[in-house]
C-alpha cells in the first residue's frame, strides 16, 4: 500500500512539473466581429506554479484562476501581449494630472481574498460598463473564485478615498473606489483584472490604476507591468498604447511598439 501511495505521489508530481497543454474549441471572438478564437491553455497548480507562470508570462500567456492561456487562432494573430517597459517610462503631463486628481486615494495592498464590499463594486462596474458581456452574470461565489483560486503570488490592490482626519488601516475607513487583481512575477507585475466606481468619469480611474501600478513597479525596481492583450483593430483596446514605451510580443520576440 505504501509503495502504491508513493507511486501515485510521484505520478502527480511529474504531471505538475511537466504541464500538459490543451486547445479549446472555436468560440466567437470578443474583440473582432465575424471571427472565432481558440486558446491554448495549461493548469497552474502545484509547487512549480509560480515558476511556470513567470515563464509563460514572458511567452505571452495570461492567468485566469488556475489556468494559463494564450490565443491560438489558426488564421489570425491580432491579439498581441503587451507590457510597459518600466525603467524607461516617463509620466506625461496629462498622466501627472490624473495622478494628482486622484491624490486623495490611498492604495491598500492585500492578500487575494474577496469581500462582499468588493463584489458590490464589481457588480456595479459590470452593470454600467459591460452590461452585454458574459461576466455580468457572475455571482458572488464566482467572484470569490476569480480572486482566490490562485496557486501563485497574487494580491488585491484596493483604492480608498482618504477620510480627512483618519488614517486608512483597512476597510474601516474610506470609501472603496477601485480594485485591481494583480499577479506578482519575478521582475514584473501582471494586471489580471481591475474595476472601479463607474460614476466617477472625471477621475479616469482605469488609467489611474495602470499608472499607479507603474509607479509601484518603479518604486520596487521592477522591469515590466504586463497589461494583457492588445488588438490594433479593436477600439476598446486602444487605451493600452498610451503607456509607452510599450513592448509587444510577436514572432520576432518582444519589441517596442512605435
Amino acid at each position: 500500500m505504501d509503495s502504491d501511495k508513493e507511486l501515485l505521489q510521484q505520478m502527480t508530481r511529474h504531471a505538475l512539473e511537466n504541464p500538459q497543454f490543451y486547445l479549446t474549441s472555436p468560440q466567437d471572438c470578443p474583440y473582432l466581429d465575424d471571427r472565432q478564437e481558440r486558446k491554448i491553455f495549461t493548469y497552474l497548480v502545484g509547487a512549480e506554479a509560480k515558476n511556470l507562470n513567470d515563464l509563460l508570462s514572458v511567452g505571452g500567456f495570461r492567468r485566469s484562476q488556475t489556468i494559463a492561456y494564450r490565443p491560438a487562432c489558426a488564421d489570425c494573430n491580432a491579439c498581441k501581449s503587451v507590457r510597459v517597459l518600466v525603467p524607461q517610462f516617463e509620466f506625461s503631463k496629462n498622466q501627472r494630472k490624473i495622478l494628482k486628481r486622484n491624490s486623495d486615494l490611498v492604495r491598500i495592498v492585500k492578500p487575494a481574498l474577496a469581500t462582499s464590499e468588493q463584489y458590490a463594486l464589481f457588480h456595479r462596474y459590470l452593470r454600467s460598463r459591460h452590461d452585454d458581456g458574459g461576466m455580468v452574470e457572475m455571482t458572488e461565489a464566482d467572484y470569490i473564485a476569480m480572486i482566490e483560486e490562485t496557486h501563485i503570488e497574487t494580491i488585491v490592490v484596493e483604492y480608498r478615498r482618504r477620510v480627512e482626519g483618519h488614517a486608512i488601516t483597512g476597510s474601516a475607513h474610506g470609501e472603496l473606489i477601485a480594485v485591481a487583481l494583480t499577479d506578482v512575477l519575478d521582475d514584473a507585475t501582471s494586471m489580471v483584472y481591475s474595476f472601479f466606481a463607474p460614476d466617477m468619469d472625471r477621475r479616469s480611474l482605469g488609467t489611474y490604476i495602470i499608472l499607479d501600478h507603474i509607479r509601484q513597479a518603479i518604486e520596487n525596481g521592477l522591469s515590466y507591468v504586463y497589461l494583457g492583450y492588445w488588438v490594433a483593430e479593436s477600439a476598446k483596446m486602444s487605451y493600452k498604447t498610451r503607456f509607452k514605451p510599450l513592448e509587444v510580443l510577436s514572432s520576432e520576440g518582444w519589441t517596442c511598439l512605435d
